[in-house]
């Protein structure tokens, strides 16, 4: 183009009207946190360019809808936090076996001052609960077996786990049976003993057998719970035979296991409940003298797998708890349980006399042992070489040997 005549640049104006308000943010002010999630303000204001110029305008001449926030969230580091504990109390007794507790808090490493639990709940915490002995008391005349003084065995769980015992495939009922007290003779009486006999044989107790019958119509009780229990490979089935529950008046049967949970009242006879594991507990809740259900179950082979080749299931009163020892073959990260199951109105102790946890069993967050609590569904870490003495709230408790 060079041959031809060049014209002259020029700018012309093309629109006149002036742009919409929009919404301008300034750099947000220092966040409010030292460390963890914090916020910081910033100053979100509405302008508008007139005559090449940023001119305030009032808020709601802006879009409402695309207005930023005033406070965002801000991180300027990640905090740090840890259990501490204060000194272990005294021995419970004067003499022999008795406990020591602890207080635990949160402490943060920045200003070394308690804080809310709740930063802390990812990291496990330490036994608060020990065994400790005050040495011999003068008059006892023999040592006592280990935890013979935190679950007394009764008459009634002796029973039933000493029936249990003599069927064929229980493996997992090799615990020992201490004897229990002399059977009582049964006083003669009227109806009132009927029921007190029927609700002191069906409330309350764990039933092992592979399949049976439980009727807990007319049980002197308002609750009324028993619990099935079957070796690991094994589901329940339910089926009920016969129901005289009040719905109206808020009677109901609940259902629970470690898969399912469920509860009903109307529509029940001949309707089918599958446990899914090896363990159902049952119970019935009634407003009406002498209502109730009739219940039978079965037990077969699990339809789907929900348990490890190293898992354990330990009924009866007394057991020992030995961690599950991994074959070489066998993929690495796998958790093994001991699963714990007791007549429903008996608790569970669990006491450690030895634990190794290896040469960094004191350092390390993989190698540890879980308890929860099914009940409650809580639960507690122990580490290291330390004894310890735990308690449950409920008839069930899980053992997890991490590593």
């Amino acid at each position: 183009c060079q041959p031809v005549p060049k014209p002259e640049s020029r700018v012309e104006v093309c629109d006149l009207n002036p742009c919409p308000p929009r919404w301008k943010v300034t750099p947000a002010g220092p966040c409010s946190s030292s460390c963890g999630l914090g916020l910081a303000v910033q100053l979100v204001t509405c302008v508008q360019i007139l005559h090449g110029q940023e001119v305030l305008q009032e808020d709601h001449l802006c879009p409402v809808a695309e207005k930023p926030l005033t406070s965002v969230p801000c991180v300027i580091r990640t905090c740090s936090y840890e259990w501490s504990f204060s000194e272990w109390s005294e021995c419970s007794t004067s003499c022999g076996n008795g406990i020591q507790t602890r207080q635990d808090f949160c402490l943060s490493s920045l200003t070394h001052k308690p804080v809310n639990p709740l930063f802390c709940r990812r990291f496990p915490k330490a036994v608060v609960v020990r065994g400790c002995s005050a040495g011999p008391c003068p008059e006892q005349e023999g040592p006592l077996s280990p935890g013979a003084e935190l679950q007394p065995v009764t008459a009634a769980t002796h029973l039933t786990a000493a029936a249990a015992a003599t069927e064929h495939g229980h493996k997992e009922l090799e615990v020992p049976l201490s004897a229990g007290p002399p059977e009582q003779p049964e006083p003669a009486g009227g109806e009132e003993d009927t029921a007190r006999r029927s609700f002191l044989c069906v409330c309350g107790n764990l039933f092992l057998n592979a399949t049976g019958i439980i009727n807990m119509t007319g049980v002197a009780s308002r609750d009324c719970t028993v619990a099935i229990g079957r070796p690991l490979r094994e589901e329940i089935s339910v089926t009920i035979l016969e129901s005289s529950l009040n719905c109206s008046a808020g009677e109901v049967l609940l259902f629970s296991g470690r898969m399912m949970w469920r509860t009903g009242c109307r529509k029940l006879p001949l309707s089918l409940i599958n446990s899914r594991t090896n363990t159902l507990i049952v119970k019935q809740r009634v407003v009406l003298p002498g209502n109730g259900v009739i219940l039978q179950y079965n037990s077969r082979t699990a339809t789907k797998k929900y348990y490890q080749d190293c898992d354990q299931q330990l009924f009866g009163p007394q057991g020992a708890i030995v961690n599950p020892v991994q074959v070489p073959e066998e993929r690495q990260g796998l958790v093994c349980r001991t699963f714990i199951t007791v007549a429903p109105r008996q608790r569970i102790s669990i006491r450690a006399l030895n634990t190794d946890l290896g040469p960094q069993g004191n350092h390390t967050h993989f190698n540890y042992i879980l308890v929860r609590d099914v009940s409650t569904m809580k639960t507690v870490v122990f580490h290291g070489k330390q004894q310890f003495l735990w308690q449950s709230t409920g008839s069930q408790a899980e053992i997890e040997f991490h590593e």
